[in-house]
């Protein structure tokens, strides 16, 4: 029944990637890096600037917090596993397709964030929240298309992404010598699930505050021991790259097997890493208290290459310098511990186990963080707490279950469903994308006055908005 589901869900992907997916994204990103004159490259500097102000109001949500919530869903299980699978599966030259969907991914989620921020919606006690469903509704006039979006991003989340991410997790321990395949998954799964249903059922503050704070511990750890095993083997560095960049021109291999090309697996496991142009992002962008919202769409470009550009490269170059040559049967966190092991013997895939556990846990939490939104979009206001408690007692499940799940489903899940968000988010903002254009002008244009750019919509001809008056 399983294999049945999985070759189904497979031969959907399949078609959905070969190359309609990669086509849109790249396009998409293209389009965008064009029309805001390369503003990932011209406006680096500013978004880095702009991550460290203050919000307006006291309770308010800074920059930096908005980049944090999305950052712990971007920051995650695909950083390692995804990145491993990348180069197990299509070569060296995956890590060149995977700078490039970050690269051209920038300006597409710097459109989707300041959509967001443009028509994002007023809260009782003044706050704000939105994303893609309500700047669908807002712009397009489409509920309907709002609600299909919403309903596929609860499902890519709380579904496909939290199936995925407990997989990956469970799956890091298998090399060790107390892992049985008949019981340590079950047992695995049933902590992750307990542990996620006290966060999000009310009892985890304090749970969800620790790892808050070492999870960018121990992501800037994981960078500098990426670091040591890189300057450890520095002599094959250049071999590296050259294999990277040969191997992601290999246009033979790649026409002769898209499917299992390079290309296919940087794009499909940077998009899965980075979220870039999938809209998942912008609800947490939309949060932000901010004086315009070219501000937080700068924020979250930045995300995108702290993501990819730096920790994915981390782990990218880590591996391919540790002297472990990548093969399809190593693929996921076998691959990774491997390289570590050649280079810190045991210690090495200890500390990929906690790094993991760490990123796996404030994934499922990041991922849930945008199903509540989506919910109060669906039923057009806050759900009862009855429906919420089941809700979050079936997420508990799907992460239980995510555990147990063979490698292949849980992968082609994600997969699948991450296509449907792209397939309606990349269309509506390439559709409605003038309004972030005209904000960026805007913004820029204060700037050159020495201004603090402020935003008021009437200047960019965008009304009945709950901000910017």
């Amino acid at each position: 029944m399983i294999d049945a589901i999985d070759k189904v869900v497979n031969a959907v992907s399949s078609f959905l990637y070969t190359p309609w997916i990669i086509i849109l994204l790249l396009f998409a990103g293209l389009y965008f890096t064009v029309r805001t004159k390369f503003v990932q490259f011209r406006l680096f500097g500013e978004s880095i600037r702009v991550v460290t102000e203050k919000p307006t109001e006291k309770a308010g949500i800074s920059s930096f917090g908005a980049l944090m919530i999305s950052t712990a869903s971007r920051v995650g299980t695909g950083n390692i596993i995804g990145v491993s699978t990348a180069i197990c599966c299509g070569g060296y030259g995956a890590v060149f397709w995977m700078w490039i969907i970050a690269i051209l991914g920038g300006a597409s989620a710097f459109i989707e964030s300041t959509l967001a921020q443009i028509f994002k919606k007023r809260d009782k006690d003044g706050s704000s929240y939105g994303g893609p469903a309500y700047y669908i509704e807002a712009a397009l006039h489409s509920r309907w298309l709002g609600v299909i979006f919403a309903v596929c991003l609860i499902l890519t989340y709380a579904g496909g992404y939290n199936l995925l991410a407990s997989y990956n997790l469970q799956s890091t321990f298998a090399g060790f010598s107390f892992y049985s395949a008949s019981t340590t998954p079950y047992i695995i799964g049933a902590i992750l699930a307990v542990l996620f249903a006290v966060c999000v059922l009310g009892g985890g503050k304090r749970l969800t505050k620790i790892t808050g704070v070492l999870v960018p511990v121990m992501g800037a750890f994981y960078v500098i021991v990426s670091l040591i095993v890189i300057f450890m083997n520095l002599r094959l560095v250049p071999g590296v790259f050259a294999n990277i960049f040969t191997q992601a021109f290999d246009f033979k291999a790649i026409f002769g097997g898209f499917a299992g090309s390079a290309m296919m697996y940087g794009i499909k496991r940077g998009l899965y890493s980075n979220e870039a142009g999938m809209g998942s992002a912008p609800n947490a962008a939309a949060t932000a208290d901010v004086s315009h919202p070219v501000k937080q769409g700068l924020v979250q470009m930045l995300s995108v290459f702290i993501d990819t550009i730096l920790i994915c490269s981390a782990t990218a170059l880590m591996c391919l310098c540790s002297g472990v040559e990548p093969t399809a049967e190593m693929q996921g966190a076998p691959y990774v511990q491997a390289s570590l092991h050649n280079v810190f013997g045991a210690a090495g895939p200890v500390f990929i186990a906690i790094a993991m556990s760490l990123f796996a846990f404030t994934t499922l939490l990041g991922n849930y963080y945008y199903c509540e939104g989506c919910l109060k979009f669906i039923m057009k206001r806050s759900p009862s707490q009855t429906f919420m408690m089941v809700f979050r007692i079936v997420a508990a499940l799907i992460v239980f279950l995510g555990a147990i799940v063979s490698m292949g489903l849980a992968w082609d899940t994600a997969d699948l469903l991450m296509a449907l968000l792209v397939i309606i988010n990349i269309p509506v903002i390439l559709r409605l994308g003038k309004p972030a254009i005209d904000a960026l002008k805007d913004y820029t244009r204060q700037k050159k006055d020495g201004k603090d750019p402020h935003f008021k919509a009437a200047d960019i001809g965008v009304e009945g908005t709950d901000f910017w008056h």
